[in-house]
C-alpha cells in the first residue's frame, strides 16, 4: 500500500541518460509521482527526491551517469536519491555505494519504482540507505508501459522492452532483459489517450522495436496498421527498426499510411560483411541495401538515418573503407557515428584485432563528414518546397521550430511566432539554410 500523504508538497528532480525509451520512462515516473503530490523543482530549487535514469550502452556513458548522481546529491543536499537504468541494473551494488544515494532499482524492479520508493521512503534512516534491489537477466520479466510527453510536443510510447540479439559488443540484452512487449490493445488505448490529451505525434520507442509480438504472439506490422486508426493522432515515428526486421511488406504499408511518417532510423553497424559476421549481427549488406533502395523507390522523399560503430575488435582498415565506400554510395541522410567501447562480459573481447583511439576518431570524423555532406544535400532539394510542419513551443520572442513529414528541421523566425502555433500542423515554404547550416528557413503559407 503506498501511501501518499507522505510526499505531499514534496518537490522531485529527474535526470536522463541515454535513449528516447529512458527519456519515456522518465516522464511516465515525473508523472506517477505528480499523482501522488510530488511537484517537480524550478531550476535551482532544492528538491526532496532526485531520479536518475542510467544508460550504459558505453564506458563514456558509465561515467556520464557516475557524474549526473554525484552532481544530484551536491546540489541536493539531504535528498532521497533513487537509481534506476541500464547501468544500475548492471552494476547496482556498486552504484548504490555512492555518496548519496538511497536506493538503486534494476530492470525488473523499476516497473514498480513507486511502491519501492515509498517502501524506503517510510523507514527509520539516519544518513543514506544505500539499498540495491535487482535480479538476475534472466528474471527479468516485467514491463513498465510508458507513453509520456514530458516537456515535449512529440508523445513517446513504449511498445517492446529488451532484446534477444546478444551482438558480441552489447550489454543492452543484459540490463534490459529479454523481448517482451504489451498487447497491441493496450498500446491502442494509450494513443487514444494521448489524442484525448491533444497529442498530434507519437514516437514509438523499445529496445528492439520490429521484433514485437515476443510476448503476445501478435505482429510488429498489425501494431502500426492498428494505431494507423487512431482518430487525433496524425503524425507516428518509428525511432529504430533491425533491417533484418524490417519487412518489405512494412515499408510497402508505410509508403500510403496515413499517418507513419516518411522517415526511418535503422542501425548498420558496418557496411563490412566481415565485421557483421564478428558482431553477429543478423543481416549482411545485400539485405540492408535492399531495404534502403527498396524505401527510396516507394518513398523517395524519406529521411533515412543510419547508426554506424566505428573502431570495434576486428575492424580491419580494409573493413572499414569497405563501410565506408558502402554508405558513400546509399541513398541514407543522415549517419550517427559511434565510436566502440569495450564492454565488460561481452564476447567482443575475445576478437583479437584491436583498433587505436587515434584511428577510431578519424574515422568518426570521417563519417561525420559524409554524415554532414549527406543532410545538407537532402534539406537543400527541399528549398523552395511546401511542406506541412509541426510547431514546437518556444520562448516568448524567439524563433518556432518544427519538422516536416519527414523530418526536415525547420525555424519560423521570432517575428512570425505565435503561441497559438503550438503543437500545429503549419502550412509552410522551405527558404534557405540558417546560419548554422543546421536547419531551413520558413514561411508560413
Amino acid at each position: 500500500m503506498i501511501d501518499s500523504s507522505a510526499f505531499q508538497g514534496k518537490k522531485a528532480a529527474y535526470y536522463t541518460l541515454g535513449c528516447k525509451l529512458n527519456f519515456s520512462e522518465t516522464s511516465t515516473f515525473g508523472k506517477m509521482l505528480e499523482q501522488m503530490g510530488v511537484s517537480p523543482a524550478a531550476k535551482g530549487e532544492h528538491a526532496d527526491i532526485c531520479l536518475i535514469n542510467t544508460c550504459s550502452v558505453t564506458e563514456v556513458a558509465d561515467h556520464k551517469c557516475r557524474q549526473a548522481i554525484h552532481r544530484m546529491v551536491r546540489e541536493n543536499p539531504g535528498a532521497f536519491v533513487v537509481v534506476t537504468g541500464c547501468y544500475a541494473q548492471l552494476e547496482s551494488e556498486t552504484v548504490s555505494q555512492i555518496d548519496g544515494v538511497d536506493l538503486v532499482l534494476g530492470s525488473n524492479e523499476k516497473a514498480d519504482l513507486i511502491q519501492h520508493l515509498s517502501d524506503a521512503w517510510t523507514q527509520p534512516r539516519e544518513g543514506h540507505l544505500h539499498q540495491f534491489i535487482s535480479v538476475k537477466t534472466r528474471d527479468i520479466k516485467s514491463f513498465q508501459a510508458s507513453c509520456a510527453r514530458g516537456n515535449r510536443t512529440r508523445y513517446f510510447l513504449k511498445v517492446q522492452d529488451g532484446c534477444n540479439y546478444f551482438c558480441t559488443y552489447c550489454t543492452i540484452p543484459y540490463a534490459r532483459g529479454l523481448s517482451r512487449n504489451p498487447t497491441i490493445d493496450s498500446l491502442v488505448a494509450q494513443a487514444e489517450q494521448a489524442a484525448a490529451e491533444g497529442g498530434r505525434e507519437i514516437v514509438l520507442t523499445g529496445v528492439n522495436i520490429g521484433d514485437f509480438g515476443r510476448t503476445t504472439g501478435e505482429q510488429f506490422i498489425d501494431l502500426v496498421k492498428a494505431l494507423d486508426r487512431v482518430e487525433g493522432i496524425e503524425r507516428y515515428r518509428i525511432s529504430s527498426l533491425e533491417p533484418d526486421l524490417i519487412d518489405d511488406a512494412l515499408i510497402e504499408y508505410c509508403a500510403t499510411s496515413r499517418a507513419f511518417m516518411p522517415h526511418f532510423h535503422i542501425p548498420l553497424q558496418s557496411g563490412s560483411d566481415e565485421v557483421l559476421r564478428l558482431m553477429h549481427r543478423r543481416y549482411d549488406k545485400a539485405l540492408f541495401a535492399h531495404k534502403i533502395n527498396l524505401i527510396k523507390k516507394l518513398i523517395p522523399d524519406a529521411f533515412i538515418g543510419v547508426d554506424v560503430m566505428v573502431g570495434c575488435r576486428g575492424e580491419r582498415p580494409e573493413f572499414f573503407e569497405e563501410c565506408y565506400d558502402f554508405l558513400d554510395a546509399l541513398p541514407v541522410t543522415q549517419l550517427h557515428v559511434f565510436p566502440y567501447s569495450e564492454r565488460p562480459g561481452t564476447s567482443a573481447l575475445s576478437i583479437p584485432y584491436v583498433v587505436s583511439e587515434p584511428d577510431k576518431k578519424l574515422r568518426s570524423k570521417r563519417l561525420l563528414e559524409m554524415s554532414d555532406r549527406k543532410l545538407h544535400d537532402f534539406y537543400a532539394q527541399h528549398i523552395g518546397q511546401e511542406a506541412e510542419v509541426l510547431f514546437e513551443k518556444a520562448t516568448r520572442g524567439r524563433a518556432m521550430h518544427g519538422f516536416t513529414k519527414n523530418y526536415v528541421r525547420v525555424e519560423l523566425p521570432a517575428q512570425e511566432a505565435r503561441e497559438e502555433l503550438d503543437n500545429t500542423i503549419v502550412r509552410v515554404r522551405l527558404g534557405e539554410f540558417t546560419h548554422d547550416g543546421s536547419t531551413l528557413r520558413c514561411t508560413i503559407l
